[in-house]
């Protein structure tokens, strides 16, 4: 294949936004392994290694690339709007899907430490009003909506490349929230408003609601660090879910190709 038709090749630009930089890199090392298993070719003699080779490098050369940008987003969701929307704006380049990646808080029984949610839905779970009856969301008081669609079509084929990569992953909605959860109590009070929800972080939404206001898709990957309730930091296993997000980054990056 000459270089003219190697360029002509369309390029897929992809956003993904972390709250924080040991996010980021677990996300780049992810994205920076290869799908080839070099062990494979042991056994091989030369000529057959050379063959499986230039096969390789044609197969890659008729394969769309996928160019991505990993940024910081900051912590909270109105950062993560604002630094997500910098990102867009300033691109000299069009992106084609905006995702928010990091690790989360995992409701016990749905999602358990080091597992992985993509997300089904983004919802904002504490946007609204309190009254004596009980919260009331910002869509039931007629302002706009809490909750933003992802790309179902691609959220339901990585989260089915995760289960095929042996990762234990759940497809189900993610909750946004401004305050992370420390309580029994608060816990349930989340699940009695979203009853399907699997995760919990603080900047899907602000992702989400950039990404919608540049009509672009979106999608947020979580890895589990801890459980939802009472709040025990000598119960996190921050080092096992950033493995976990760096092991979902390279299934991403082949999803996407």
């Amino acid at each position: 294949m000459d270089a003219n038709a190697i360029a002509s090749v369309t390029v897929k630009r992809v956003l993904i936004m972390t709250s924080v930089a040991a996010e980021r890199d677990a996300v780049l090392r992810g994205l920076q392994q290869s799908a080839a298993t070099p062990s494979a070719a042991m056994g091989s003699s030369q000529l057959d290694i050379q063959e499986s080779q230039t096969e390789a490098k044609l197969q890659e050369a008729n394969t769309p690339r996928v160019e991505f940008d990993v940024e910081i987003a900051g912590v909270g969701a109105a950062m993560a709007a604002v630094h997500t929307t910098r990102a867009l704006m300033s691109s000299s380049h069009p992106y084609d899907l905006v995702i928010n990646a990091g690790i989360a808080g995992g409701f016990v029984g749905r999602a358990e430490i080091g597992s992985l949610v993509v997300a089904s839905e983004i919802i904002c779970a504490d946007l609204g009003a309190e009254s004596e009856e009980g919260f009331i969301s910002v869509d039931e008081l007629g302002f706009g909506s809490a909750r933003i669609p992802v790309s179902e079509s691609i959220a339901a084929k990585l989260a089915e490349a995760l289960h095929e990569a042996q990762l234990t992953a759940v497809h189900a909605p993610i909750l946004t929230l401004s305050t992370a959860t420390g309580t029994k109590a608060s816990a349930e009070e989340l699940l009695v408003r979203v009853p399907e929800a699997a995760a919990e972080a603080m900047e899907g939404y602000g992702v989400a609601a950039a990404a919608k206001t540049s009509s672009l898709p979106v999608l947020e990957l979580r890895a589990i660090s801890n459980a939802i309730g009472p709040r025990d930091r000598s119960a996190w296993r921050i080092g096992d879910a950033l493995q976990a997000l760096e092991a979902a980054s390279a299934v991403l990056k082949e999803v996407l190709r």
